[in-house]
C-alpha cells in the first residue's frame, strides 16, 4: 500500500506547494502593517544627529533656512531612500557592491557596517543622549553617572534587539509615533512662542546654503545605514507574511518612502523651529549645538521644564536608533561570520559583543567619537553615492559599460582614502603637508564636493574599457 500512497500524496503535495507559492506571491501588507513598517523604518533612521543637525542648520541659516532645508533633504532623505530602493533591487548591498569587485564587496560591507555600527553611530546614541537628559542635572565630567547610564542604556537595546523581526511592535507602534508626538508638540509652541524677524545666515551659511545643507546631511549617517536596514525592514515584512522575494522588495521599499515622508515633514519642522530659536537667541556658529538651540527654544516655550522636556526627546530616539543598529549589525555578522576560531557565534552572541564594545566605546566621550568619525563619513559617503546612482540607471546605462562601476569607485576611493586619511591625521596633531596641499587646490575641495572630478572620470575610463572589452 505504501507503494500506491506515494504517487498520490506527491502531486497533492505540489499543488499546496504551487498554490502557496501563489497566494505569497499576491499577499501585500495591509495599510495598518504598512504604516508600523514605516515607523520602524522612521525610528531606526531617527537618532541623535537627526535631532541635533536640522536645529543647528535653521538657527546658522536663518532667512536662508528654505534653501539650506531643501539640500540636508536632499543627502539626509533623498540619498538614503535612493539607497533602499537601489540595494532592494539588486538584491542586497553586497550584490550591489560586487559589480565593483567581490573582494571590494567584503571590505566595504564591513568597514560600513562598523561604521554604523560599534564604532561610531550606536556608542554616539548612548552619549549625545546622556549630555542632553542627564548632564545640564548634574553637572560635567561625571564619568560615574555616564558610566551608570550607559549600562542602563545598552542592556535595555541589548534585550529589545534579540527579536529583530518583531521591532515593529516596539519601535513601529510605541517608540516612533511617541517621538513624533513629543516633537509636534515642540512645534506647536514654537508657532505660537513670540519672537522676532528671521536674522542673515551665519557661519557656512552665509554662502552657499543650499551646498552647505546638502554637505551636513552627511552627519545624519543615513545613507550608510540605509544600505543595511533593510535588512531588519524585511525580517519584519516576513514576520508579516510576505515571503516572496520580490513581494518582500516590493513592501520594504513602501515603508521606505513613508520613513522618507516623515523624516522629510521632521526636518522642516526642525529646522523651522531652528530658525525660530536662532531669531530669539542667535547662533554662535563656533560654540553652538543643535543641542543648545533646542534647550533655548524649550527653555522660552517651557520654561525649566524645556531642558527636561529635550532630554526625553533625546533619549527616545537614541535608544530607537541604538536598538535598530545592534540588530542590525548583528545579524549582519551572523550570516557572514558563523564562526570565530571554530567556535559557532548566534546572533545573541554577536548583539552582545556589539552592546559591550560600543558601551566602552560610549565613555570615551561624544567629542572624541564626533571628531574620528567626520573624516570617515567623508570617505565613505562618495563611494556610496555613486554606487547608488550607476545602480539606479543599471537598465538604462550600468549595464551596457559595466566596468564603469571598477573605474568610477576605484577612483572615487583613492582621492576619498587620501582625504580620509590627511584629515584623520590632522585631528591627531600630524601632517602630510604635500598631499593636503595638492588636495586643496582642487576644484570644489572648499565645498567638499571634489570627488565629482574623479567620478566623471571614472565613467569616461569605465565607458571606454567596456567599449574595447566588447570588441
Amino acid at each position: 500500500m505504501s507503494g500506491t500512497a506515494a504517487p498520490e500524496t506527491e502531486p497533492q503535495a505540489s499543488i499546496d506547494s504551487q498554490n502557496t507559492a501563489q497566494q505569497s506571491k499576491s499577499m501585500k501588507l495591509s495599510g495598518k502593517y504598512r504604516l508600523a513598517t514605516a515607523f520602524t523604518f522612521f525610528s531606526m533612521f531617527f537618532g541623535a544627529g537627526n535631532l541635533i543637525f536640522p536645529p543647528l542648520m535653521g538657527a546658522q541659516a536663518q532667512s536662508a533656512a528654505l534653501p539650506a532645508t531643501i539640500g540636508f533633504i536632499v543627502s539626509a532623505v533623498g540619498l538614503p531612500i535612493l539607497g533602499v530602493l537601489a540595494v532592494a533591487s539588486a538584491g542586497g548591498f553586497e550584490h550591489l557592491a560586487s559589480r565593483v569587485s567581490p573582494k571590494f564587496a567584503t571590505i566595504l560591507a564591513f568597514v560600513i557596517i562598523m561604521a554604523i555600527g560599534p564604532c561610531f553611530a550606536i556608542p554616539r546614541t548612548a552619549t549625545t543622549s546622556y549630555e542632553m537628559a542627564i548632564t545640564p542635572f548634574i553637572g560635567e565630567n561625571n564619568r560615574l553617572a555616564l558610566l551608570i547610564y550607559s549600562v542602563v542604556f545598552f542592556t535595555l537595546s541589548f534585550l529589545l534587539s534579540q527579536h529583530p523581526e518583531q521591532l515593529s511592535k516596539s519601535l513601529g507602534r510605541i517608540m516612533g509615533p511617541l517621538l513624533l508626538v513629543l516633537i509636534v508638540v515642540m512645534f506647536v509652541a514654537c508657532v505660537f512662542v513670540n519672537h522676532g524677524p528671521l536674522g542673515k545666515p551665519v557661519g557656512d551659511y552665509s554662502q552657499g546654503s543650499l551646498i552647505t545643507g546638502f554637505i551636513n546631511g552627511y552627519q545624519t549617517m543615513d545613507l550608510l545605514a540605509a544600505l543595511y536596514f533593510g535588512i531588519v525592514i524585511s525580517a519584519n515584512v516576513s514576520n508579516f507574511g510576505v515571503t516572496e522575494t520580490n513581494a518582500n522588495r516590493r513592501e520594504t521599499g513602501i515603508a521606505g518612502t513613508g520613513a522618507g515622508i516623515l523624516l522629510i515633514l521632521i526636518y522642516a519642522a526642525l529646522s523651522f523651529i531652528g530658525a525660530v530659536s536662532g531669531s530669539i537667541k542667535p547662533a554662535n556658529s563656533k560654540t553652538d549645538t543643535g543641542a543648545t538651540v533646542l534647550t533655548n527654544l524649550t527653555t522660552t516655550a517651557f520654561g525649566s521644564i524645556g531642558t527636561a522636556f529635550v532630554g526625553l526627546i533625546f533619549v527616545l530616539a537614541c535608544f530607537n536608533v541604538c536598538t535598530g543598529l545592534i540588530s542590525t549589525c548583528a545579524t549582519y555578522f551572523e550570516e557572514h561570520f558563523t564562526t570565530v576560531f571554530d567556535h559557532p557565534v548566534s546572533y545573541r552572541e554577536w548583539s552582545m559583543v556589539f552592546s559591550v564594545f560600543s558601551f566602552i566605546v560610549s565613555n570615551a566621550g561624544l567629542s572624541a567619537i564626533i571628531t574620528v568619525s567626520l573624516p570617515v563619513l567623508g570617505a565613505l559617503y562618495p563611494i556610496s553615492i555613486v554606487l547608488i546612482l550607476l545602480s539606479l540607471v543599471q537598465k538604462s546605462f550600468s549595464s551596457k559599460f559595466p566596468k564603469v562601476y571598477f573605474w568610477t569607485v576605484l577612483l572615487v576611493s583613492v582621492f576619498s582614502i587620501f582625504d580620509c586619511l590627511v584629515k584623520l591625521l590632522d585631528v591627531f596633531g600630524l601632517s602630510l603637508a604635500s598631499i593636503s596641499n595638492a588636495l586643496e587646490s582642487l576644484p570644489l575641495y572648499g565645498a567638499q564636493l571634489t570627488w565629482l572630478i574623479p567620478a566623471v572620470i571614472g565613467i569616461i575610463i569605465g565607458i571606454l574599457d567596456s567599449l574595447i572589452r566588447r570588441k
